[in-house]
């Protein structure tokens, strides 16, 4: 099988997708692996946090140009692998066969764009059915998507999740409990998790994007005291600079799509862990455009940048 998959690995590096049984193959194969993880996955260190990809392909090949390849390098991918861009299925299914090949070396956690629903607006489902005909590739993919991990906690310090934190959860414990294999639900703790972001405010807050809450520093320090941690990493939101630390460099957005939709001008970064839990954030530009990395046509509509 490791042969198999390593000549997919390498197809799948040239962005030529696999076929259809291939797909279907490689996500049973996913799923068997994803469903022995809990719904925190506990990582060591020294590894390499990354945050929204959003099918980018070709900026997926540049961080790992900057952070080293799978299983040189340890990697934390905090979810929003799809939708946007337009190679969401090759990002997705290589970051997927890596799993596979390398369970111990790659984590993925889930993204709120890891849904059903979401996917059939921004992209992915229409980019299944263009480059194979039918929804059963989105379909296979999306079955993946309700096995991936909630979070993720690195040697207990540092605690990783794609959205930020929810007033149904003070503590780590309560995401154990939770049914994460569904579609992401419109409120409750999972949806939070997914969805919520932190702000210059003071407890929690309505959040624009309609799912999710608000957070203030006060909320931020409060959940890392209770649950003895250091720092909050997460995604979900752009930066421009790559990254964006707040609230006493207590919690960081790490965003990892350069150039997002292939028109922000921003730039991306990843975050390096070493053992020590030093931080060291490695900032880089989009690739090269040129006729592959950017097909003629144009993104779907933006809902929050």
């Amino acid at each position: 099988m490791a042969s198999d998959l390593d000549k997919q690995i390498e197809q799948l590096k040239r962005c030529e997708p696999l076929s259809e049984s291939q797909v279907k193959e490689l996500c049973l194969k996913a799923r068997e692996i994803l469903i022995e993880e809990g719904n925190v996955q506990y990582v060591d260190s020294p590894v390499t946090i990354c945050g929204d990809i959003h099918g980018q392909f070709f900026d997926l090949l540049e961080l790992f140009k900057v952070g080293g390849w799978c299983p040189g390098t340890n990697y934390l991918f905090m979810g929003d692998f799809v939708d946007r861009g337009f190679y969401s299925i090759e990002t997705f299914l290589l970051l997927l066969s890596l799993k596979v090949r390398y369970p111990d070396r790659i984590t993925l956690i889930r993204g709120n764009h890891e849904s059903r629903q979401i996917t059939q607006v921004y992209g992915f489902y229409d980019e299944c059915q263009r480059k194979y005909g039918s929804a059963n590739v989105w379909r296979y993919c999306c079955e993946v998507f309700d096995y991936l991990a909630l979070a993720a906690v690195v040697d207990g310090r540092v605690f990783c999740v794609h959205g930020g934190l929810s007033p149904n959860v003070t503590n780590i414990d309560q995401i154990r409990t939770i049914d994460r294999k569904q579609e992401v639900p419109h409120d409750g703790p999972m949806c939070d998790l997914l969805w919520s972001d932190p702000d210059e405010i003071s407890g929690w807050g309505l959040s624009p994007r309609g799912a999710g809450f608000l957070f203030g520093a006060d909320i931020v320090k409060q959940f890392a005291h209770a649950n003895d941690i250091d720092l909050i990493a997460r995604a979900h939101q752009l930066a421009m600079e790559g990254y964006k630390l707040m609230f006493d460099r207590m919690i960081v957005t790490v965003w990892s799509a350069p150039n997002y939709c292939y028109r922000c001008g921003n730039v991306a970064s990843i975050l390096e862990l070493d053992e020590n839990l030093r931080q060291e954030y490695k900032v880089f530009q989009a690739a090269q455009q040129d006729a592959r990395s950017i097909p003629i046509k144009r993104p779907p509509a933006e809902y929050f940048l």
